[in-house]
């Protein structure tokens, strides 16, 4: 449904789903500990909702401390029973086995993230997709988890000879917490990984979208991964998050959400010194060059904005554009940006999907009120939809400045803030570009493939693309500059951190 036209017709969202979707919807949701499915020893649930409708899906169990207490103790026993035993070729064949059972519950697993994190239906297909080239691709790295030999201490070498040699081994438990934007994906970018490198697994999907997690974790029992290498603890960040993250018989917590939480997380792993994976929030630049050619650029700058409802630290909210340019070009993205389907995510149809709760919403709303309050332009948007869904318009600001709360601040939102600039210096567009605490990610449009290039040497971002934007594969590394956290995901570094590197000299 268009946002012009958004009605409160319950009728109209009424929506069709498979029985196997039903039948899922339907069972028990409850944690997944020592390979086995058991109530939280509090005894507690939370609901979990269809954003789209505000419609309750399911009742989910939520754990307390001493349910994560209990997952981390299975997690540990599994790490020193039969799979530390495992051949790396043998996991490779369950990672495998894994990746098959999710391309056949495709649709399943499909219309879970639909419902119950307001993904669009063709963006869940393609994260489902994702998910098992991503686990194929580690089934595959995980046979080639390999040491070197090296040359020995001088000290010994004078004396006799000596073999040095180095070791990979698992760093061990992971704790893996994970956001409720696109969960599915979100946690097997971690659990594929760890897996391949031999380490046992607590995850913790967040309350508002716990559902995808809990089918994955369904499937690895199904795939064969042996009990405790796999668990999944529901529940709230400030009980079942924070026991995960301070907990001491946890290696490694690889977290993804909010820099304010990834600061809090760093505290508590300070304990045992857990090594820490962190994917955190962005502020993205996009830069818009006179050259750039509008057919591409209008949708590309739009889907980089409002891809899934702008809820993802990639999301292009500060859009620079040449002020030869800005006029037209925002003419046409205000257009492009009206044209966008707002509706269901069952709806193939649909582009814009819902805000993942109310709280989020008021978030939202309040974030373009002080935007307007500032003295940013309105061009297009900035309403919350009747109707019993929460959906917000995708919102435009132009006439926006560098100090601006909405051009400072992760709004994680429908939310694009567009500034002008009139100089071709790379070095000053850079300057415009890195004028923010994030450095996550960014995009570059121009047919200047000279400038393009200098442009993105100097961007601090981890990732940037040239007339694309979040051009982001499961080979590729990824992960953020400055407080949009550390290390990277993705790819062989992805592998490289759950594995610890051992060092081996013995003197003949």
């Amino acid at each position: 449904m268009q946002n012009s036209n958004h009605k409160k017709d319950k009728k109209a969202l009424r929506i069709n789903i498979s029985a196997a979707t039903q039948q899922f919807l339907d069972q028990s949701h409850q944690l997944l500990i020592d390979g086995v499915w058991v109530d939280s020893k509090a005894n507690e649930t939370i609901e979990t909702c269809d954003p789209a409708r505000n419609h309750v899906l399911a009742n989910v169990a939520i754990a307390s401390s001493k349910d994560v207490d209990q997952a981390v103790k299975a997690a540990r026993k599994a790490l020193k029973g039969p799979w530390s035993k495992l051949t790396h070729f043998e996991r490779a064949r369950l990672i495998n086995r894994l990746a098959k059972l999710i391309e056949l519950n495709t649709d399943l697993l499909t219309e879970i993230e639909v419902l119950d994190a307001g993904m669009s239906t063709n963006i869940a297909r393609l994260t489902v997709s994702n998910i098992v080239e991503m686990l194929e691709y580690y089934a595959g790295a995980a046979q080639r988890i390999e040491g070197i030999t090296t040359t020995s201490p001088r000290h010994l070498t004078d004396l006799s000879e000596a073999l040095t040699y180095t070791l990979k081994e698992p760093v061990g438990v992971a704790g893996l917490i994970i956001p409720w934007n696109a969960p599915a994906i979100s946690a097997m970018l971690k659990l594929a990984p760890a897996l391949a490198a031999g380490c046992t697994v607590v995850l913790k999907p967040s309350e508002k979208a716990p559902l995808s997690s809990l089918l994955l974790g369904q499937l690895c029992l199904e795939a064969g991964i042996p009990a405790g290498v796999v668990n999944v603890v529901n529940g709230l960040g400030k009980v079942a998050g924070v026991a995960l993250s301070t907990h001491s018989d946890v290696d490694k917590v690889s977290f993804t959400g909010s820099t304010e939480t990834g600061r809090k997380i760093i505290l508590a792993a300070t304990g045992n010194l857990k090594k820490l994976s962190l994917e955190l929030s962005g502020k993205t630049p996009v830069i818009v060059m006179p050259d750039a050619d509008f057919d591409e650029v209008v949708p590309g700058i739009v889907n980089a904005a409002f891809f899934m409802q702008g809820q993802n630290s990639m999301a292009g909210s500060r859009l620079f554009i040449h002020e030869s340019i800005h006029d037209e070009l925002m003419d046409r993205v205000k257009f492009y940006t009206e044209q966008l389907v707002i509706g269901h995510g069952i709806d193939p149809a649909t582009v814009i999907g819902p805000i993942i709760s109310e709280q989020h919403c008021k978030k939202v709303i309040s974030y373009i009120k002080t935007g307007i309050k500032e003295g940013a332009t309105l061009l297009s948007g900035g309403k919350q939809l009747s109707g019993p869904g929460l959906y917000i318009q995708p919102t435009i600001f132009t006439d926006c400045t560098p100090e601006m709360t909405i051009v400072r601040e992760e709004i994680f939102g429908p939310v694009m803030t567009v500034q002008k600039f009139s100089t071709l210096d790379i070095d000053k567009i850079a300057e415009l570009a890195n004028n923010t605490d994030y450095g996550l990610s960014g995009s570059v449009w121009t047919k200047d493939l000279a400038a393009a290039h200098a442009l993105v040497a100097r961007i601090r971002a981890g990732q940037v693309s040239i007339n694309c934007h979040r051009a982001i594969g499961t080979n590729i590394p990824f992960g953020g500059y400055g407080q949009s956290g550390w290390g990277r995901e993705y790819g062989q570094e992805g592998l490289n951190a759950y594995l610890e590197t051992k060092a081996v000299t013995a003197k003949l």
